[in-house]
């Protein structure tokens, strides 16, 4: 009689799956989070056949949210950052600010709450770290200004939903979710109403932005000089294995306690822990050594939450999809090109970074869930936005392969024509629009 193991049979089936549909997604030259999202649609509930176990497939998906966020945290470079916020830092703001705008209206349009739209928007207005990346270093222009404008920007974005992170929760009853804490939580917060004379939403605000507060204090007095000591300390051991785990230790330490002791995400405590560690000169070889682990739950991750999706969206509400789909392929790169173009940058920059932004991923699906979560949001939304996410990861390596077109286009044009070559007058011009049409000579 076979074992009752839940557990492994997730892990099997989830990681066979994703194998399987990632494997399809690189051969076509696709993301392979595309893969990674349809295997866990064809075992989600939605779809006949086997379904995974869904408590189990959400907890191994919070595993994937500490390390990949602990993975954003490590590549968080404030020198990067410093370097272009000029125009990283305003137009990253003023891109999420049209994108949230857009999916609020959406969101009014269909008969949600202000504070679902709210969420809704926020989640469609940032892009795949993941996916990003793996576009930009496809082409070498990671180290390019226009990579590092990307890069920037895209940081900015990341460092938003952080803040995002921290505030939605005591917010939830002023958005329309859950209203206010129960128990201990509850009755800090009658303490403090009473003591300072304010709200209760306002109290609950305040002593989650104190406890957060707190929290980034001590990673950034304490930790900043403890964790980089420990991992000096075990690098000494001269043991790899050693070292792994003490990486591993402090990211979900640290994400543990982050949330146990000071109240805030597992996915902010992750983000520190990573950033902390950002800074030591061990956490380049850090990165290496955890990368298969995190590269494996954060195939989980992703498969979870195409579990969550249901197919029936693209039935039921259509339109809906489609506005969906606008506001991120659309929307977001035609903001993204006129705020580059009006910080004084070249076309071909403005059009990289709203190919870069024409997507949504991580941060996406971990906002819309803590949404659903809290009840603000509907399922609905949830599914519009795992759909687009998934018509957006499939739809952005078409966006870079015409950026690539017209940047081979611009090669060919400026290289000198071979001596005694024949001009026609009459040919189409492979020049693009930034470059004027040069009249064939008199007879």
């Amino acid at each position: 009689m076979p074992h009752d193991t839940p557990l492994i049979t997730t892990l099997v089936a989830g990681f066979g799956l994703a194998f399987l549909f990632g494997l399809l997604a690189q051969r076509l030259k696709l993301p392979l989070i595309a893969g990674y999202l349809l295997a866990g649609v064809v075992i989600g509930p939605f779809t006949p056949g086997y379904v995974a176990d869904m408590g189990l497939a959400t907890e191994l998906a919070e595993l994937g949210v500490i390390l990949l966020m602990f993975g954003v945290g490590l590549h968080f470079s404030p020198r990067d950052l410093m370097a272009v916020k000029a125009i990283a830092v305003p137009g990253a703001l003023g891109q999420i600010a049209v994108a949230t705008a857009f999916g609020t209206a959406m969101g009014w349009a269909l008969g949600w709450s202000i504070g679902a739209g709210l969420i809704f928007g926020l989640a469609l207005s940032v892009a795949s770290t993941v996916v990003l990346l793996r576009a930009l270093q496809d082409r070498d222009l990671v180290t390019t200004e226009k990579g590092r404008v990307a890069v920037g920007w895209l940081i900015v974005e990341d460092l938003v939903m952080v803040i995002a992170l921290v505030l939605i929760p005591p917010l939830a009853g002023l958005l329309g979710g859950n209203a206010l804490p129960v128990g201990e939580e509850a009755e800090a917060v009658a303490e403090v109403t009473s003591t300072i004379g304010i709200g209760p939403i306002a109290a609950t605000v305040l002593i989650t932005l104190a406890k957060a507060a707190a929290f980034v204090a001590l990673m950034l007095i304490v930790g900043q000089r403890v964790i980089p000591w420990i991992l000096h300390f075990v690098a000494q051991t001269r043991s790899r294995e050693l070292f792994r785990l003490s990486v591993l230790a402090i990211a979900l330490g640290v994400a543990y306690g982050a949330t146990h002791f000071f109240g805030v995400s597992f996915a902010l405590g992750a983000f520190f822990a990573g950033m902390v560690l950002s800074s030591s000169t061990l956490s380049q070889q850090a990165m290496r050594e955890t990368l298969p682990l995190r590269d494996a739950f954060a195939v989980l991750f992703f498969v979870s939450v195409g579990m969550l999706f249901n197919p029936g969206i693209v039935v039921v509400s259509p339109l809906a999809l489609i506005g969906t789909v606008a506001i991120i392929l659309i929307v977001k790169s035609v903001a993204a090109y006129y705020i580059v173009k009006a910080f004084g940058r070249g076309h071909d920059q403005g059009l990289t970074i709203a190919a870069s932004l024409a997507q949504i991923g991580e941060f996406s699906f971990i906002l819309i869930s803590m949404g659903v979560k809290l009840n603000i949001v509907a399922t609905e939304a949830r599914d519009l936005v795992v759909a687009g996410a998934m018509i957006s990861i499939l739809a952005n390596p078409l966006l870079f392969h015409l950026l690539d077109l017209r940047w081979a286009r611009k090669a060919t044009v400026a290289e000198p024509a071979p001596e005694g070559a024949e001009v026609r007058p009459d040919a189409p011009s492979e020049v693009s629009e930034a470059r004027p049409t040069v009249p064939p000579p008199a007879a």
